[in-house]
């Protein structure tokens, strides 16, 4: 579909034709204004019937008098081969005063053609506006139900959809509560009997199955519940809030740097440290240690964090964004995780209206980068 797009803008762009209404409707009605006067003005000097020099007076008066030289006056008609029509003849001041008229008639019509085609795309160009934020934020304000019939129907239906979506979301959260509760119930009475064993070496093996569980059904039921949905937006030193988690990896005995400079971004300070905490603690897994440098620049800010690991093959750099996939099927204890991880982050990061891309470093390694547009809230 996105390559299509691209031709369809290139076979636009190779035609001169814009490529929103506005500009549709803009140069239709500018080209249809211009076109009636050209047609209208050659209509009046090029097939309009030509006017004698002398017109001749009222029936019974004798004709005009001879010339000076003793010749009788021209006839009346066209002039002599070449000759302009009468317009072009007339003195500048009438000239003058009438291609004035046409530019101010010209102008007045290109104004209100210009007018009426922002007038008439701007619902839609509102409607496309809605669609974009809804992604963003699904508890956005309804669209007004005004303008043309067309327009009264599609912010209708509009509104109608973000009710269904916003229905289901709140369905969706009734049912994950009601389930991390169903799940988590069990998981407590294992605890309680893991303590009556007398076998410490089992005690110990129960509990690190406990902790996994407990740990993997966390991040399932975040991932259906869609992390950082209702958070509210402040803004927030990112550079501050890398050094913070930095310093808690270094507490933990593992190694993490951060390099570069941030300036203060509206986030969602929760799950943006959520994200990071994602990746630098993928980095730290399979890599032994993480790099984070900050990219700031006046449109968006880049977090990139890099390991020193094996890296991935290019076939799966887009493949471990999915849900639930991990490169490693085996799922053991000592690489952990259950294929959450990446996809949290990137969720987080889309929600912020950025991507997340990932690629194999030149000396090695992984380099997972979160772009974050400084326009997303």
């Amino acid at each position: 579909m996105a390559a299509l797009r691209a031709v369809r803008l290139g076979t636009l762009a190779r035609r001169g034709l814009p490529d929103t209404l506005f500009g549709r409707l803009a140069l239709l009605l500018i080209v249809a204004v211009i076109a009636s006067h050209v047609l209208a003005l050659t209509l009046m000097f090029e097939l309009r019937p030509a006017h004698p020099e002398h017109p001749p007076g009222p029936p019974g008066m004798s004709p005009p008098a001879m010339a000076a030289d003793g010749r009788p006056p021209p006839p009346p008609g066209p002039g002599p081969r070449g000759e302009r029509p009468g317009f072009w003849n007339a003195p500048p001041a009438l000239q003058l005063g009438l291609l004035l008229d046409i530019s101010v008639r010209l102008a007045a019509l290109v104004a209100v053609a210009w007018w009426a085609a922002r007038w008439l795309s701007r619902p839609m160009h509102r409607l496309a506006t809605a669609a974009q934020e809804l992604g963003r934020n699904i508890h956005r304000p309804p669209l007004p139900e005004d303008g043309t019939l067309e327009c009264r129907d599609a912010s209708r239906v509009f509104n109608q959809m973000q009710a269904h979506i916003r229905q289901q979301l709140a369905e969706r959260d009734r049912f994950v509560a009601a389930v991390s509760h169903d799940l988590r119930t069990p998981l407590t009475r294992l605890r309680l009997r893991t303590e009556s064993l007398g076998d410490a070496r089992a005690q110990q093996l129960f509990r690190r199955d406990i902790a996994e569980m407990d740990a993997m059904i966390a991040s399932t039921l975040d991932y259906l519940r869609g992390v950082a949905g209702a958070e509210a937006w402040v803004l927030l030193d990112v550079q501050a809030l890398a050094e913070s988690m930095a310093d808690d990896q270094v507490a933990m005995g593992h190694r993490v740097t951060v390099a570069g400079q941030a300036a203060p971004l509206r986030v969602q300070a929760v799950a943006l440290r959520r994200c990071l905490d994602n990746l630098v603690g993928n980095a730290v897994r399979y890599g032994g240690s993480a790099e984070v440098t900050l990219h700031d620049a006046a449109d968006a800010l880049t977090i990139a964090v890099r390991d020193h690991g094996p890296g991935l093959p290019p076939e799966e750099l887009e493949r471990v964004l999915e849900p639930f996939y991990r490169v490693e099927a085996s799922r053991n204890r000592q690489s952990g995780g259950a294929g959450l991880g990446l996809t949290i982050a990137s969720d987080i990061v889309r929600r912020h209206g950025g991507q997340l891309v990932l690629r194999n470093a030149a000396g090695g390694g992984l380099v997972v980068a979160a772009r974050l547009p400084r326009t997303a809230a």
